[in-house]
């Protein structure tokens, strides 16, 4: 069902990620909280400080804005974004974003501003707008979900900022000493509606932002416009290779490899082929790593998240009006 205009006096609750990717959760606080005062509005803040206690929080959060009335909104990045939408999803409650991290696809992609005092300010006015979440095994995902490399990739990097800091180049120098030590090969069984497969390969990456999927030069960011996901494998590839599409994908012209294989789709299961009493498999999910039990079902969920967004969004690199 449509949601309605936020009113007037809405309060926001607010989740704060004060571990999130590359600024100073001070500044961040002072400058919403400055914001929503001298617009006369009512908020709550919820800070979070350490990452078991996000999605706890997030769900107290949720509870809180749909009894007031309210918009629970997420300050952080990817990471925390998902868990707010994760509790958000199919409450009624409207969601905000302030985004916080490093990459902020979902935020770009939907023509937020990355400042803190600008992003604040579009709560004030913007609209409730359905937005695609993608599940996997009723997890939600709004940027991407993966098995194989991409989570080694990810644990990679978390371990190189922990030691280096938070930067694009810190996350570039992570990704290449696992490009150049990861020789495994997922053998998985995939079942479509349409077809069903065997395949073997380093890594299966499902996304769901027309943003990241575009500057890696995928031809299915087209599918999410008509309600899909994009599933994407590699053929098995040597190191040599595999840095080769690293190339490629950095010159947005990953989808043109013939190692690379894309489809859109509404429902996939996926289970290993060769599971000798094994059923779990390692998914990351928005940048969060986990264990899933198999088989995994990646769908598009049955209702959408109400986001507050900008009608017409700037194009990325667009400043917002």
């Amino acid at each position: 069902m449509p949601l309605d205009a936020v009113p007037a006096d809405a309060p926001f609750v607010i989740v704060l990620n004060v571990g999130s990717g590359r600024g100073d959760s001070d500044a961040a606080r002072t400058a919403i909280e400055r914001v929503l005062s001298e617009a006369g509005r009512r908020w709550r803040l919820h800070a979070v400080e350490h990452p078991d206690h996000l999605r706890p929080t997030a769900a107290r959060a949720v509870a809180e804005a749909r009894e007031q009335g309210g918009v629970v909104v997420a300050a952080g990045g990817d990471g925390t974004i998902n868990a707010v939408a994760q509790a958000a999803l199919g409450s009624g409650c409207p969601f905000g974003v302030l985004p916080q991290g490093t990459f902020n696809y979902f935020s770009r992609s939907h023509g937020i501003p990355s400042d803190t005092v600008e992003a604040t300010r579009l709560l004030l006015s913007a609209l409730p707008q359905p937005v695609q979440v993608g599940l996997v095994n009723d997890r939600v995902f709004l940027v991407n979900a993966s098995l194989g490399l991409y989570p080694q990739l990810l644990e990679d990097r978390e371990a190189w900022k922990q030691q280096f800091g938070r930067s694009r180049l810190v996350a570039l120098g992570a990704g290449l000493a696992t490009l150049l030590r990861w020789q495994r090969q997922l053998r998985l069984r995939i079942e479509m509606p349409s077809a069903v497969r065997n395949i073997r390969t380093p890594t299966l990456f499902v996304g769901n932002n027309r943003l990241q999927l575009e500057q890696i030069g995928i031809e299915q960011a087209r599918a999410l416009e008509a309600g899909r996901l994009a599933a994407i494998t590699l053929r098995p590839v040597g190191t040599l290779a595999m840095l080769a599409l690293l190339v490629r994908g950095a010159l947005g012209r990953l989808g043109e490899a013939d190692q690379v294989v894309s489809q859109g789709f509404t429902q996939m299961s996926v289970r290993p082929t060769l599971s000798y009493g094994r059923q779990r498999m390692k998914v990351a999910t928005d940048g969060e790593v986990l264990w899933m039990r198999a088989p995994l079902l990646f769908r598009v969920a049955p209702e959408p998240l109400w986001l507050l967004k900008p009608e017409h969004p700037p194009a990325d690199g667009e400043k917002a009006p």
